[in-house]
């Protein structure tokens, strides 16, 4: 379809970018990527695998671990093809749907990983301010159903975005900033009235990213006053060790999230490269760290693992 002035009214093809403002380096950039890829994958597999055979960590803790591992598999894999594209074959290059497509899958997955991080908090809440109905409040069906929830939630809220991008004609150029599609990349070369846009885009990201938030902070400050209501500080530490794993998973998740947001809104005239490494870095880091968190801070997974490796070294 043809505008006024002759020119596409959406293009067949979009244009990324590798990291704006680094001319040179790419196949540095393109090696850490790689080496970023295969951590998450392999790490949030390991998690998987060993949550499904070990009977001991068939617990409701682990079931949203489980939950959270798959989703930064999700969300790697929705950036992995143009991501390996841009920085390892130069391949620039992405058609105008698939790009829609991929915009879905990767906010999707990041407004589901936030959902589970809330689940995840409403665990350690009810295991430590309940815990003699801990087994009968987390059961497998509301632990299932929670999980559905989630999905079902992040896929409804965001399910017009990609209708709201399509009818919008394409005028200000092709090149998106980044080696992935994202809607406020999108945002900045379509033409036309993007008002119900950015309206649902902040809708959608006050709902999900502030809502969840918000009801983080509240099961912590109920659990912090329930730790601190505990007589022995042997056992206040205990209690409060069994948090730490997701406390740095929702740093971990939120921290660039805030960073990104703050540095778009006061230091405009940031270099393109800040922009473009904190908005890598808050799609890429959260998926690669919560295995390592989670093998490192949890007694349960590290005693797994060390198991797997005995069985196989015998």
């Amino acid at each position: 379809m043809l505008g006024v002035n002759g020119t596409p009214f959406q293009p067949a093809t979009l244009q990324l970018t590798g990291i704006p403002g680094m001319q040179t380096g790419h196949a540095w950039v393109a090696l850490v990527f790689c080496i970023l890829y295969l951590i998450s994958i392999i790490g949030n597999l390991s998690i998987l695998t060993l949550v499904a055979q070990e009977p001991a960590l068939h617990q409701p803790m682990y079931c949203f671990l489980s939950m959270l591992s798959l989703n930064d598999l999700g969300v790697s894999l929705s950036t992995l093809p143009t991501v390996l594209a841009t920085f390892c074959f130069n391949h620039r290059h992405v058609g105008f749907d698939a790009c829609l497509v991929q915009m879905f899958f990767i906010h999707t997955f990041s407004f589901m990983e936030s959902g589970i991080l809330l689940a995840m908090s409403f665990d350690r809440f009810v295991a430590i301010c309940d815990p003699l109905r801990y087994a009968t409040v987390l059961t497998n069906s509301r632990i299932l159903a929670m999980g559905l929830g989630i999905l079902t939630k992040s896929f409804i809220t965001l399910f017009p975005f990609p209708f709201l991008v399509k009818r919008l004609p394409f005028c200000k150029g092709k090149v998106l900033h980044h080696s992935y599609c994202l809607h406020p990349d999108l945002m900045r070369v379509a033409c036309g009235d993007t008002h119900v846009n950015n309206i649902y885009g902040l809708f959608v990201v006050i709902f999900t990213y502030g809502v969840d938030s918000a009801f983080i902070l509240l099961s912590y400050a109920l659990i912090l006053r329930a730790v601190l209501a505990i007589a022995s500080q042997e056992q206040r530490l205990k209690a409060f060790n069994t948090c730490m794993s997701h406390i740095c998973a929702v740093l971990a998740f939120y921290v660039p999230i805030i960073t990104v947001s703050m540095i778009h809104r006061f230091w405009k005239s940031a270099p393109p490269v800040v922009h473009g490494m904190m908005s890598n870095v808050y799609l890429f880091v959260p998926p690669m760290l919560n295995p390592i968190i989670y093998s490192v801070k949890t007694k349960e997974i590290r005693r797994g693992i060390l198991k797997v490796l005995y069985k196989s070294q015998s």
